[in-house]
This record gives structure tokens, sequence and C-alpha cells, in this order.
């Protein structure tokens, strides 16, 4: 990273600017996406510099989910590229336990990220044909990044999303978004309404039911329940070996024959099935299936109710589309995250304005004049592992081309006469 120029503020009032050229891609996030990509770089011999806004690697899981999360789906499934998961963790390993593995996964590539950096533009140069990335550190110094690559790895989950409800600057209780919960311990007693079905919203019910809180869920569409694991094994491992043979469709029809065998009828509780099936609603729409961990037999129980989408807040609780009300102690939004793409990067037109890449999976990693995205397909790890190898194939091969060209120049200026 070479220095290009540094100037001062008038009076020393304005934060110190600087800008640098990089030697290699900008890669903006330090979460697994951008770590997967590092490490494939790595292995290519290509350098690279990250930019994460937070003081550490895979900031949503450390700082902004709750205790008892584990990876939904099973430890093979959620491998970075290149290292396996160590054989003792069990099939579905803890929070703790993941970001153990990132942390080794980290110190084995030796990848050391500029931490405290927020991305605050991102721009493409057509006169020097350069990605031009402006980034503030938390001590107020603003630096300019200069590379011919950028790699856009700050993730679908950037920032929480918390929607607006009616009333609810009038409610006396406590409210807060998914990310800020970290145990049901503190509601013992508490009557606490989590807004959201996913899965995050069914755990933190679970979670809560069993730190002696009484939750309700409001639901306000349709949702596939299935689950954890059908006939002895993972239900996303049967469904990713039975879609190599069969249409979506059909892999859906079997998923939902055998869910009912195992559940029962969802709807009988208040969880209504959408029209189309988890894989392909997944397709469509990048919505995610709930996997039970635990929470469905709460719901059978009653221990956890299902009650309808909040209409308003008031005071003391929450009226409900269906005319019921419901006297709180808590409000807990599971809504979700988006992406911040939109907010810093000036692409013209390769993402769509809620941050996600126009074009669909398998070929939405590579944008124009050397923009890469990793980690957007909605495919989880196991996407954003292959989108990493892709996208750091492809600025390897690049980025020898330059080495290659700039080694012959460079030989060229030094030959004899």
């Amino acid at each position: 990273m070479d220095a290009m120029q540094a100037q001062q503020g008038n009076g020393g009032t304005s934060p110190r600017q600087s800008s640098c050229i990089v030697n290699g891609p900008i890669i903006v996030g330090a979460g697994p996406s951008g770590l997967a990509v590092a490490a494939t770089l790595r292995r290519h011999s290509v350098p690279f510099t990250i930019l994460e806004r937070s003081d550490g690697i895979a900031d949503l899981w450390t700082n902004r989910t709750y205790g008892r999360l584990r990876l939904h789906l099973p430890k093979v499934f959620c491998e970075l590229p290149h290292v396996r998961f160590p054989p003792e963790f069990p099939t579905y390993p803890s929070k703790r336990e993941f970001l153990r593995y990132l942390h080794s996964y980290t110190a084995h590539f030796s990848i050391s990220p500029l931490f405290g950096r927020t991305v605050t533009r991102a721009r493409f140069d057509e006169a020097t044909s350069m990605w031009r990335v402006t980034a503030a550190a938390d001590g107020g110094e603003v630096t300019e990044y200069v590379s011919k690559w950028l790699v856009v790895a700050s993730g679908e989950n950037a920032e929480a999303v918390v929607p607006r409800v009616k009333g609810r600057e009038r409610f006396a209780g406590e409210v807060l978004h998914s990310s800020e919960y970290k145990s049901g311990e503190r509601f013992k007693g508490k009557r606490v309404l989590v807004v959201g079905c996913g899965n995050s919203g069914m755990e933190m019910c679970l979670d809560l039911c069993e730190h002696g809180a009484i939750p309700f869920m409001s639901v306000r569409s349709g949702v596939h329940v299935l689950p954890r694991e059908m006939l002895g094994s993972s239900t996303f491992g049967i469904a990713m070996k039975l879609l190599r043979w069969l249409p979506v469709k059909l892999v859906d029809r079997f998923l939902l024959i055998v869910a009912r065998m195992i559940l029962g009828d969802t709807e009988k509780y208040g969880l209504k099935r959408p029209k189309l099936g988890p894989l392909e609603i997944k397709e469509v729409t990048g919505k995610s299936p709930v996997l039970d961990v635990g929470a469905w037999s709460f719901i059978k129980s009653g221990d956890i109710k299902v009650v309808a989408e909040v209409e308003s807040l008031g005071c003391n609780g929450a009226r409900f589309v269906d005319g019921n009300e419901m006297a709180l102690d808590a409000v807990i939004f599971a809504t979700g995250y988006r992406s911040n793409v939109p907010s810093w990067l000036q692409d013209d037109g390769f993402f769509t304005e809620d941050g996600k890449p126009k074009a669909r999976c398998p070929s939405n990693w590579r944008g124009p004049n050397g923009l890469y995205c990793v980690g957007f397909s909605g495919r989880g790890l196991l996407g954003a592992g292959a989108d990493a190898l892709r996208a750091a194939a492809d600025i390897a091969g690049s980025w020898q081309e330059e080495e290659t060209v700039a080694a012959g120049a460079e030989a060229a200026t030094i030959s004899p006469v």
C-alpha cells in the first residue's frame, strides 16, 4: 500500500485526509464472506486490503446474535473454502464454536483487516480505471483507498430492519431488535411479544420459554416450518441430494409430506403455509423456511402463543389487526436485516435499491470494471464460499497479468543498450 498524498484541514479542525494506492483488491467487510475471499486470494499469492467498520472479525456473529444460537445447517454446509471444521465439533456448532473456527481461519491465512474503517463512498474513476474507496477511521482520519478491484463483502445483514409501528413512542415497556437480544433470562415472568416468525423469531421464543417468560409470536404472512432432521438425516442435506435428480416442485412436495407426518398440521396452530413450496419460495424471494430446533413443541403445548400482525402499540400493550388487544412488558422485533451497499457504493445500477445484485445466481458475483460481490446470493455460507472462490480466481488471473506486464516493462527499462 503506497501513500500518494496527505493533507491537513484548515486550522487543524477538519479530519486529516490521505490517499493510497492498494496493491491488489480492496475488500469491504471482514465477516465470513470477506474472510473467504481473502483466504482464497492468499492461496493465489495475491495481496489484498480488508476494510472493516467494527473492531473485529464477524461483527454480526460476535456482537449482534443471541447466546444460544447454533448453525441451523450441518457444519459440512457451513465451512469456508480450504478449511474444514474440527472433527470434534458437533453437527450443529454453537455460536462460540463457529467464532472459534473463524478466528482460527483468520490466523491460518494471516489475514489482518484494517478495523474501525467505515466505508462512506466507493466510485469507479473512468479516467484512471481505478476504484476510489473512501473510509473514515474511528479517530476521524479519512483515507481514500485506490485499486483496480473492489470486492463488496459487507453482506446481506449489515443493518437491522425495524418496521414503523403506530404508537411505538407511547409504549411504556422495552422495545428492542433481535440484534440486541442476548438471553431470555432477564425477561423471566414477563409478557414478551416477538414480531416475526423466521428462524430467529422462533428460536428467541423458545429461549424465552426456557427462561420462564411468557412469549407471544406475531405472524404477518405464511411460513414454512420444517423439522431440522427427517429420516435420520438433515432436512437440508436430503433436499440438496434430491435436487440433483428431481425438480424443485417435486422435492418441495416430498418435504411437506414428511414435515406433516412429523410436525402435524401447522395451520391448526396459526402458522399458515405459503402457496409456494419451501425451496421454491427461497429461490423466488430469498425467504428461508424455519428449521425447528424445539419451538414447535411449545407452540403445540400453548406455551408459545401465535398472534396476528401488530396494528399498533399503546401505553401498556399492543392491538392486532384481528381486533384483539394484549398487555405486554416488552416487544422484540425479529424482523431481520438488510444490505447497506446503496448508501456508499456508486455502481451505475449493478445493485438494486435494496442492496442486492440485479443479476441472478450463479452469475451475480461479478460486476463491471473490476467490481465483485460475495455473500449476496441468498444461499448462506455455502453460497458465500462459492462466490469467494470464483471472485478470487478471477481477480488472481487479472492481477497476475498486471504483474507480468509490469515486470516486462521494468526489465525493458534496465536492459543494457
